[in-house]
């Protein structure tokens, strides 16, 4: 009998504990859901949002994205906590370090999708994992990259140009509500990636609250464009059930803007 997929409904998978090794030393700890009963189709890498406002491997549209994509869509989903971020899955080694130190972090978990042989793999960024895929993630193993809620805070113009030049696929979901960088604005800043897209989504805000679903359909429709979409929103099959209570202490107000400096504020502040 069809069950509703609820928002702590976790889905069949084959999901491995596993740790990544940066270039500088540290290890990172991190979780591979792949497909039960098949091959993956695709590859998600996820990279959080920021860890000093509550993101975290387990961010809820990444938890939901590992929970529910291998069963509904044949894709693998790699998520991570950077350096110095922690989850039930535990902490990561090194502190953050405001988009530096964290271009090993994010080597580290594409070497480790090409190295587990993992099938076109595609970077989903959110918040803070946008700069991170803009900055570090154009990589001849990617294959393109979504970005959820773009602030363009950490990424430069020239990591654009670099984006634009290689012709890779990049989506920006950018909600109409943002509280950093709102739709116009977005296909403006983005005008100089030529493959660019830039997905307005009505209504959204920054955090994707009560909009999972239709972030899950428009990635997929990106990375495995042979699977319908709108995903199905009920299981006929075995189901589990998340705690809801595991992260009572990193609500909604965990996220609330406090001033993190960009690469212009930090070369002002410096002189």
């Amino acid at each position: 009998m069809s069950e509703p997929i609820r928002s702590m409904s976790i889905l069949p998978a084959e999901r491995r504990d596993i740790e990544l090794h940066t270039a500088d030393g540290l290890t990172l700890v991190g979780e591979l859901a792949l497909p039960a009963d098949r091959p993956p189709v695709a590859t998600l890498v996820c990279l959080h949002p920021l860890p000093t406002h509550g993101g975290m491997m387990d961010s809820h549209v990444f938890r939901k994205a590992a929970w529910r994509l291998p069963a509904l869509a044949g894709v693998a989903v790699l998520r991570f906590n950077t350096r110095g971020t922690s989850s039930e899955r535990g902490t990561s080694g090194g502190s953050f370090d405001s988009a530096e130190g964290e271009r090993f972090d994010v080597a580290a978990a594409i070497e480790y999708a090409e190295f587990a042989e993992l099938p076109r793999v595609w970077l989903l960024g959110w918040s803070f994992g946008t700069d991170l895929a803009l900055r570090y993630g154009c990589d001849p193993a990617v294959e393109g990259a979504i970005l959820l809620s773009p602030p363009l805070r950490f990424a430069t113009d020239a990591d654009l140009a670099t984006w634009s030049a290689s012709g890779k696929p990049l989506t920006a979901l950018v909600p109409e509500l943002d509280d950093y960088l709102r739709p116009d604005e977005a296909t403006r800043r983005f005008a100089v990636v030529g493959q660019a897209e830039v997905v307005g989504v009505d209504g959204a805000r920054h955090l994707w609250v009560g909009q999972v679903e239709r972030v899950l359909d428009e990635v997929v429709r990106r990375v495995a464009p042979q699977v319908t979409v709108p995903l199905p929103t009920s299981w006929d099959g075995p189901m589990e059930f998340g705690d809801a209570n595991a992260y009572a202490d990193r609500t909604v107000a965990a996220f609330a803007d406090v001033p993190v400096a960009g690469p212009a504020q930090r070369q002002a502040d410096e002189g």
